[in-house]
This record gives structure tokens, sequence and C-alpha cells, in this order.
């Protein structure tokens, strides 16, 4: 519907698509009898700029009533003229408000939106000793200008869509014309303007729809909350999403290799990069297979263990009366809540659980021969090697579980066949046309440069192969 040009008419109009209490109107009238009306959302619209940017001026305006020649009193940078009453309300309730005046039929929209924002402060789930300690935060405006600080090349693109029936999310679609693949980009756009939902809250609520395989266990796009990982994503090809109100981008395609990598990789010797990547990768191995072997090697595979450490376990495990499955599930059972409830506490009150469930908990529960000194050993030593990798902590888990309640049913040859089934699975999936085990499967010789090994920066003289980049170049010799 579009305005008439009629005040109060026009006025009323927008004011039955806003009927809630807190979209305020202000009318007023300049030396030469025009008559304006503003309409702003209270709550989130910067009532003081509104007035020394447009009201005050206006109210000495002397010219005709032509959208040109008010929006030149106005002075404030960001303004422009809509006629369709629906976008308008839109704008309202984003925070800008809407300009009427007499006779006209454009309203003027001035950006006098008042943001709340939180400080740029160092994330806390990806903390660093070397490198940038930047963090987004939950307004897009912000996190793109993060973006623009470190990517300063003509070359960067940010598509804005709108998502969400009623939250009308801002999302921008991040990258590099001629760098990332444009069928990439094209098919990330596409799943973005089909998602038909009524609010987007966090950027992990896109995840499901980006996914071709929605309800896998295993993750299918990336996550990051620094610029710098951010930046240096889309740099080698791939796409970037930002969310309003959200501080975690999202990056696709994903690969697995990337959780063992970290920003900090890049600011170390090579050599050291290396030793930590594999080190995450046997941490997260042994915290996945240690307590589903340890359960085989008692009910079936006595032979596993060394004769002494064999002895020590029998006196350990004698009067328990629980079989070894039902002990390691239990003792899983109670890490998994204390983890939860120191997490959900506050900080003060978690620490000091911690250390009740850790040490009084603990020592009473094997003093009283309900659980043995080895299986919460190994539970721990298992729950400290997820955190090696913070980013799969959820897959990681479910998959420790499953381990453990097949190596109680069938034993080795259970955990063989369910590795088999993960290696499969693994091998077989693809996101946007990417290997999600590349550069080990297919096997990309160049690739496995900053893979688990990390070469020198001399030596990564091309972008990842397998992210099908155009510009494959990125470092050239003298």
């Amino acid at each position: 519907m579009k305005i008439s040009g009629n005040l109060q008419k026009d006025t009323e109009a927008l004011k039955k698509l806003l009927p809630a209490e807190d979209i305020l109107s202000f009318d007023f009238v300049s030396e030469k009898g025009l008559a304006f009306t503003v309409l702003f959302a209270d709550p989130i619209t910067d009532k003081e700029l509104l007035g020394e940017q447009v009201i005050r001026p206006l109210l000495r305006y002397e010219g005709t009533p032509k959208a040109e020649d008010v929006g030149q009193k106005i002075t404030s940078p960001e303004k422009r003229t809509e006629s369709d009453l629906s976008k308008l309300s839109e704008e309202v309730l984003a925070g800008n408000p809407v300009l009427f005046f007499e006779g006209m039929d454009e309203a003027i929209i001035v950006g006098t939106k008042k943001v709340f924002v939180r400080a740029i402060a160092e994330p806390s789930t990806d903390v660093a000793v070397k490198g940038p300690r930047e963090g987004f935060i939950e307004d897009i405006k912000i996190n793109t200008s993060l973006v623009r600080r470190r990517l300063k090349t003509p070359e960067l693109r940010m598509d804005f869509l709108n998502v969400g029936r009623r939250s009308d999310t801002f999302v921008a679609v991040c990258y590099l014309e001629g760098t990332s693949p444009q069928k990439t980009v094209d098919e990330i756009k596409q799943k973005l303007k089909e998602i038909d939902i009524d609010i987007v809250p966090d950027s992990s609520y896109l995840t499901h729809f980006l996914a071709s395989r929605p309800f896998s266990l295993l993750k299918q796009i990336g996550t990051t909350e620094k610029p710098d990982i951010f930046c240096a994503k889309i740099a080698e090809g791939r796409v970037g999403i930002l969310v309003d109100g959200s501080p975690i981008a999202l990056t696709a395609p994903y690969l697995l290799v990337e959780d063992f990598q970290s920003s900090e990789d890049y600011f170390v010797p090579p050599y050291r990069a290396t030793f930590t990547r594999v080190l995450r990768l046997l941490a997260l191995l042994v915290a996945i297979y240690l307590p589903a072997f340890y359960i085989a090697a008692q009910l079936f595979k006595l032979q596993l263990f060394p004769i002494k450490l064999l002895m020590t376990i029998s006196g350990s495990i004698r009067d328990i009366p629980f079989s070894p499955s039902l002990e390691m599930l239990l003792v899983l059972f109670v890490l998994e809540v204390l983890n939860e409830a120191s997490i959900r506490m506050p900080k003060y009150v978690g620490m000091a659980l911690s250390v009740v469930g850790a040490l009084v908990l603990g020592e009473t529960a094997v003093s009283a021969g309900f659980v043995s000194t080895p299986a919460i050993i190994i539970i721990a030593f298992s729950g400290i090697g997820l955190y090696a990798v913070p980013n799969l902590i959820e897959q990681t888990s479910v998959l420790r579980l499953i381990m453990l309640l097949v190596a109680g049913s069938v034993g080795t040859y259970g955990i063989i066949l369910a590795t088999a089934f993960l290696l499969f699975y693994l091998v077989t999936a693809e996101n946007f046309g990417v290997p999600v085990l590349a550069p080990f499967s297919p096997m990309v010789g160049r690739d496995l440069r900053d893979s688990l090994v990390k070469y020198n920066l001399g030596s990564l003289e091309t972008r990842p192969r397998t992210l099908k980049s155009k510009n494959k170049r990125r470092l050239r010799h003298e």
C-alpha cells in the first residue's frame, strides 16, 4: 500500500499496521506552517539524536514540501525515501524513525537507531596466548566492521538478507569475489532465502537449514567467534555468514580438520603447531575409545591388560557390586551431571561444585565400594581429552557413549565395526560439494601442508585445492 500525501491519513494508516503502545508519534510544524509527523519505536530509537538531527533543523525549515529539500535539512548521514507503508513499518520496527509531511507521497526514513552493544573482548570459548584477542559481539554492524578492517579490498562482498518472518533478522553473506566459488555463494544465499521460520535468535538456527544432512551427528558448518579466523577462512575461499544478535559466525564449506587447528598455530613455529595438532587428535581418540576398550578388556579380553596392571585392576574391582559396563555408565553419568551443573550454576558456586564432585563425591564413592578407582581415573582422563578439541565436545561425547555401549555388548569386535561404520560415514559425507575428510579422503598432497601437519608460511603458496577456489595463488615469492 502506497502513501497518499495526506499527512493525517498516512499517519493513521501506519499506526494501524503498528498498533503497539511503544510505537509513538510526534507532530510539529515548521516556521512556515509545514506540518510534520515522526513515527518511531520508543525503546530502540535514539530520541536525543532524532531531536538534534531531524526535528530541530525542520522547525526552521522555510522551503517547499519536497522530499529532496526536506532531506537536505536533515543532518543525519543515514536517510532515504520510501512510499510503501509495509516497508516503512519494517523500518520503524528496526528502530529507524519515519518522517511524514503534508503534501508529499514519500516518507523519509532516518537512521537514528539506538544500539545496545557490549564491549569487544576476547571470546571465552577460543582463548589464545599469541595472536589477536578480539571477538565478535551481538551487533552485525560492528562485526562487519571488524571484518572490513582486516580485509581492506574491494573484492570483499557482503550481501545482506532478512531471515525470519517475525524477527526479520539481518544476515550477511561474506565472501571474496573471484576467490570464493560463485556456485557455493549462490547455493548458500538460495538456502537462506528459502528459510521460513518465525525467529532467528542465533546463528545456530541456520546450520540446520544450510547442512546437507540436517540430522547428522557430526558438524557440517564451521563456527568461530574470532574475526581473524573468520577472515582467514574467507581468504582461503570459504563463505562466511554473520547473523545479527549472534557472536558466533558460520563458515562453509566445513572440513573436519579445521577443529584440530587453532589460530595460535600460525603464530608459533611449525613444529610446535604440528605437535599440538597431533596431540589434540590423540587426546580425542583416547577420550572416545579408552572407556570402551577398558570395558571390552574386562568382559571379553583380559589378555589385553599387562599382567601387573591386571593384578592391580583385579584388586580394585573385587568387591564392586556392579558389572563393568554398568559401573562405567554410572561414573560417566555422574561426570556429565557435574559438568552440566557446573556450567549452568553461577561461577562462584560452579567452582565449589566441581571441587565437591571431584574430591568429596569421588573419594566417598570409592571408599564405599560403589565404583572402582580405575573407572574414575579413566572417565576423568576421557573427560579432559574431550576438551582438547572444544568445538567437537557435543559430537564426541555422544560417540564415547556409543562406543561404550557397543563395547559392553559385543566387545572389541563391536568397537571395530562401529569405527568402520563411522569412517564410512565420514568418507561419504560432504557439504557444498567438498568432502568433510579432505585433504585425507580424497588425498590432496599439497593441502596436507596445512592439515594435521603444519608447514612454514613460505610453503603455503596456494589456497586449499579442496575448496575449489578460482584464485588459487595466495603467496608470491620474489
